[in-house]
């Protein structure tokens, strides 16, 4: 769904227009530019439209299978020449299931090779269905233990491993992608473990290991939220090196 964003404003106080557009606005607390994100919001656009600096924006947009077709088959070459395809990502895609299934549909019908990546916390009727469809899945595994998944994501990952090794049973392709974040799952034991469960899953092809960025603090910020990561730092190279060595132990 297209989101309203708005990063570049520096007008605040002196300026307002948006919150004069905005039909909402007496709901609104302060004076000022509108935040970015509110309960209120229908994303009308009308403050998109009176901004004179075009400092927001809306982020995102609405499209048809057919329309997203299109655009992807724009690029048709570049895949064809690389050996690659389309991979739908998100958020997460299975939240739209019945779309992603129709648009992975339309995309094979056209010889296009397509990926899902998902993080599993999904129904498993809508993972079983859109698994004839993919060529492959890139599933996200950030804990082993559901303790720790509780207590960072605020969620059990008892879905998301019971859909990884009944996904395993019909499908044959899997790469695990292990978000490698300092302080929460980069010590040896969690490794350790997260290893043995890729090993444990004859489908799962490769694993990757992926540093922490802070590439989606704009992002959280842009939802009106503080982003928890703020301040966590990037990997070291030695601590790369070393959450390298179960994986490679495990084969």
């Amino acid at each position: 769904m297209p989101q309203p964003g708005g990063d570049c404003c520096q007008a605040g106080n002196a300026c307002a227009e948006c919150r004069r557009a905005c039909r909402f606005a007496p709901a609104q607390a302060g004076d000022g530019a509108l935040p970015v994100r509110n309960a209120s919001c229908d994303l009308c656009g009308r403050c998109v439209e009176a901004c004179p600096t075009q400092a927001r924006q809306i982020i995102g947009e609405e499209m048809t299978v057919d329309q997203l077709l299109r655009a992807v088959l724009e690029d048709r070459l570049f895949y064809d020449e690389s050996g690659g395809g389309v991979t739908f990502s998100g958020g997460e895609p299975l939240l739209q299931a019945a779309f992603l299934r129709e648009a992975l549909a339309a995309c094979k019908s056209c010889g296009l090779r397509t990926a899902v990546d998902t993080c599993g916390m999904a129904g498993w009727e809508d993972l079983a269905s859109v698994a004839p469809l993919a060529d492959l899945f890139l599933y996200d595994l950030k804990f082993s233990s559901d303790a720790k998944h509780r207590q960072h994501t605020g969620v059990s990952n008892r879905v998301i491993l019971e859909n990884l090794r009944r996904l395993a049973q019909i499908h044959p392709a899997i790469w695990i992608r292990v978000p490698l974040i300092p302080r929460l799952n980069d010590d040896a034991a969690e490794l350790e473990a997260i290893a043995a469960i890729a090993k444990s899953i004859p489908s799962v092809r490769q694993v990757n290991l992926l540093p922490f960025h802070r590439t989606g603090v704009a992002k959280v910020r842009r939802l009106g939220q503080e982003p928890l990561l703020a301040d966590c730092p990037h990997p070291s190279e030695d601590s790369l090196s070393a959450a390298l060595v179960p994986f490679q132990r495990h084969g």
